[in-house]
């Protein structure tokens, strides 16, 4: 079967009260366009269409970025998605509404009589919308060699949906508006999905539909009764649930959806053995995978194209965003990891800052206040607290003392910073790059450190301490009798 899927992306979205385009509203770290795209790409279709209208350019450069970056090396090839099939873009100039939408996108098709196949419609603000499901209505569509078929689903609420009206024999005949409905017509709970699969044959309708003088607009859902009344084969598939097609339209509907979007994949991994303290308050990408018996902690926040593997404990207050975390990690609170490798049983946190291009080895420690940017770190290596790495190579089992920072950037240039294995970094190291620390070298406390250190040396780099005895006490003019001084010799 040739696919091609057309995606309707032209609304102006008025309800929203915001100058983005509806569809670049986000589901996360996606827009909501995206996620339709994603599940249309599931079907592998020769080409998606997206029709749009005045926002043209700020929605084409919104998609055409990559949406998901570079994957990070170190990480398993399984976790990355198919390619995305091409996308092309048509402007609807004027909102003159779906069935003229879809009119536009015909010379993205390369003519409406040039293609032969199916024509899968969507809508771009309809983000739930999952490959599954497609796949299982494409399925029933081409079984009963329908020339239209459509999605319906039962809705608890069925006012501003359109009713699917359905002859004695239960064989729909047509499609009418919440606003141009009967009072009886309202009360059917049956409703469009906007989701169609139109056999190429049959688009030839499209020209056949009238203008509603109502609202100075062409209805894609008009080609079902006009279909009807020539003989071709229509059917409606109620397989859809309401959740799942609910279309957005306004703010609070788009925090609904990210409600069940996220509930969705919570769910979804709870049953592969991951560990919720509270799952209500997770946000997951649906790119993100999760190894088995992984905890996760209330307000944590995994996106992008991010691995954890298993057994890990993520801890509150924890944001993760394209990264590989190996088995056994354990991030602690309030810390934010990005673009890097975590390696297997490391600890990372609390409040650490892992900047992308960072390899972190195996049961190595990054604690509290530790920032580290393009850095890496070998196995065991310990920076404990209120430190700066950055540019740096840092070898197996390294102490790192509290308050080093490696001065990587004189202004112009950023330098490499090396720092052998078993080296000892004394507190309140300042290491000028660029320069190199050997092998199990020692590092003075409060040394600055501009020359390569020797391996098994000891550098130390103090200015000589001075005591000057009375000093203060003539500086502040502060009187002797309001001090006991202890003279050498008294007991």
């Amino acid at each position: 079967m040739k696919l091609a899927v057309v995606i309707l992306a032209a609304g102006r979205g008025e309800r929203m009260n915001s100058p983005l385009p509806k569809v670049l509203h986000g589901i996360f770290d996606k827009p909501m366009l995206q996620c339709v795209i994603d599940s249309a790409s599931g079907l592998k279709p020769s080409k998606i269409v997206i029709v749009v209208g005045k926002n043209y350019g700020e929605i084409k450069d919104a998609i055409n970025k990559s949406p998901h970056p570079p994957f990070i090396k170190g990480g398993r090839e399984g976790i990355t998605k198919g390619k995305q099939s091409s996308l092309s873009f048509v402007i609807q100039k004027k909102p003159n509404g779906t069935g003229d939408a879809l009119v536009r996108a015909k010379s993205a098709l390369g003519g409406l009589k040039d293609f032969i196949g199916t024509i899968l419609v969507l809508n771009g603000d309809v983000p739930l919308i999952t490959s599954e499901t497609l796949k299982k209505f494409l399925s029933l569509h081409l079984r009963g060699k329908n020339d239209i078929s459509l999605i319906s689903f039962a809705a608890a609420n069925p006012a501003s949906y359109g009713r699917i009206l359905r002859d004695r024999n239960s064989r729909i005949n047509s499609i009418v508006e919440d606003k141009d409905a009967t009072e009886a017509q309202r009360k059917i709970n049956e409703v469009n999905s906007g989701v169609y699969a139109i056999k190429s044959g049959a688009l030839a309708l499209l020209k056949e539909i009238p203008l509603n003088a109502a609202k100075g607009e062409y209805y894609l859902t008009d080609i079902i009764g006009i279909a009807g009344n020539k003989g071709y084969k229509i059917n409606a598939y109620c397989i859809g649930s309401e959740d799942e097609m609910m279309g957005v339209n306004t703010i609070p509907e788009l925090m609904k959806a990210r409600k069940i979007f996220r509930e969705r994949l919570a769910d979804a991994w709870i049953k592969k053995g991951v560990i919720f303290f509270d799952h209500d308050s997770v946000f997951i990408s649906d790119s993100v995978v999760i190894g088995n018996n992984t905890t996760i902690y209330p307000d944590v926040c995994l996106e992008g194209r991010t691995e954890i593997g298993r057994g890990c404990t993520i801890y509150p207050n924890v944001r993760i965003v394209d990264s590989v975390i190996k088995d056994g990690v354990v991030v602690k609170d309030s810390t934010v990891i990005e673009g890097s490798v975590i390696r297997a049983k490391a600890v990372v946190g609390p409040f650490a800052h892992i900047r992308p291009g960072c390899d972190i080895g195996s049961e190595a420690k990054i604690g509290n206040f530790v920032e580290v940017k393009k850095s890496v770190l070998g196995g065991g290596t310990k920076a404990s607290h209120l430190s700066y790495l950055g540019n740096a190579s840092i070898g197996k089992g390294v102490n790192i003392g509290a308050g080093t920072i490696t001065c990587n950037y004189d202004g112009k240039k950023k330098s490499r910073t090396t720092i052998e294995d078993g080296a000892f970094i004394g507190s309140d190291t300042q290491l000028i790059a660029p320069v190199r620390v050997g092998r199990g070298a020692y590092i003075g406390a409060g040394s600055t450190i501009t020359k390569c250190v020797p391996a098994m040396s000891l550098s130390v780099s103090r200015v000589e301490q001075k005591n000057i005895e009375g000093w203060a006490r003539k500086k502040f003019k502060i009187q002797s009798s309001k001090f006991k001084v202890k003279k050498k010799g008294n007991k």
